[in-house]
């Protein structure tokens, strides 16, 4: 017994050391690791969201005592002279003074020369939130009262908006209910006033996904990424500008059932963070570390740029990410459900390794 131990600690301490020095080739590019905030006035944080205003950038995430618990609210930070504002809590789930439900999963969305959107979900379960949204005419100082969005709808469910070229903001969307997980999108082309739907592109059974992040290419095609539960990162293709989208099918990534964030660089690349996991097989869910930055030019074919996490202590997850007018790309996320992170990166000088077979290069 005592040798299998041995054994198993020493080849456990190896292993953690090739993952720690794995970590340390993929840190190029990285200009900024810092904690949004160190003390807050909830014990947890989850779910972060980044948009870029006029004035600097703004992040948001929902804290509390608990995820689901009825104080959890959704908090604001601005970043202002290279440091972020303590956190200020801008939307509860109060319905009356004896009912009180938890807020979820915020999304910021910058209108082109307009106001700041900060949408939400409030309820007692996923299943059963309904959308929400507030808007800033500051930069994220101050807010306006909070407006239900129009029944049935939730506006981005997880990850940001993507305005195309005929003025509509298409919002990525996603349920969890009787009807399993399923795909859609929610489209305004008024910045929230009216708005239409999209799918769903999938059945919610044979393979279940959720929160997806909305690509483009310069040919005109669209691309989503998502969360599932098939232990792949899924993916879907429109060539006809989203009218239609090809079947949901796993992507050559590995996904852990935890969500991921992706974004349409300037360049015409995609860059993509999410926790580089393959669950063992018939195990829909896997630790969500490390967390991971990979790009690619055609969606399709993967390089290995960035670890960010690799600690196999907690959980560093629900990445959201962004470009900003200066070419820099910023990131926020989950840090053990105590902090957010804010990491920035200098997309010309990463440097990656071709992904083979879902593996993660040495």
């Amino acid at each position: 017994m005592r040798k299998i131990l041995r054994k198993w600690l020493f080849g456990g301490a190896a292993a953690l050391l090739v993952l720690s020095a794995n970590a340390q080739n993929f840190k190029e590019g990285i200009l900024v690791d810092e904690n949004i905030f160190d003390t807050a006035p909830f014990p947890e944080s989850h779910a972060s969201t980044i948009a870029e205003t006029p004035h600097g950038l703004v992040a948001a995430w929902f804290g509390g005592t608990k995820e689901r618990n009825p104080d959890v609210g959704i908090w604001v930070s601005r970043l202002e002279n290279d440091r972020w504002s303590a956190p200020v809590e801008v939307a509860n789930g109060i319905v009356n003074e004896k009912l009180r439900y938890a807020c979820w999963n915020p999304v910021l969305y910058q209108i082109p020369k307009g106001d700041l959107m900060l949408f939400y979900k409030v309820g007692p379960n996923v299943a059963g939130w309904k959308g929400f949204l507030i808007t800033s005419k500051d930069h994220g100082k101050t807010w306006s009262k909070p407006v239900e969005l129009q029944e049935g709808y939730l506006g981005p469910v997880k990850n940001k908006p993507v305005l195309l070229a005929n003025g509509e903001l298409w919002c990525p969307s996603s349920t969890e209910g009787e009807n399993g997980w399923r795909l859609h999108f929610e489209v305004t082309p008024d910045f929230g006033k009216t708005w239409r739907k999209v799918g769903p592109l999938n059945d919610g059974k044979t393979i279940k996904a959720i929160q997806p992040s909305l690509l483009t290419y310069a040919n005109g095609d669209m691309q989503i990424l998502c969360r599932s539960q098939s232990r792949s990162i899924v993916e879907s293709w429109s060539k006809d500008g989203g009218k239609t989208w090809s079947e949901v099918a796993p992507s050559g990534l590995p996904n852990n059932n935890s969500g991921t964030d992706a974004v349409t660089l300037n360049d015409g690349r995609q860059l993509l963070v999410y926790n580089h996991v393959k669950p063992p097989v018939g195990q829909p869910k896997g630790p969500r570390t490390p967390l991971n930055v990979a790009v690619s030019k055609d969606g399709k074919n993967w390089e290995a740029v960035l670890v960010l996490e690799d600690s196999p202590i907690s959980q560093y997850s629900y990445p959201s990410v962004i470009q900003t007018a200066d070419g820099m790309v910023h990131i926020v996320y989950t840090w053990r459900r105590q902090r957010i992170k804010h990491v920035k990166i200098d997309p010309s000088k990463l440097k990656g390794k071709v992904i083979v077979d879902e593996q993660w290069p040495i």
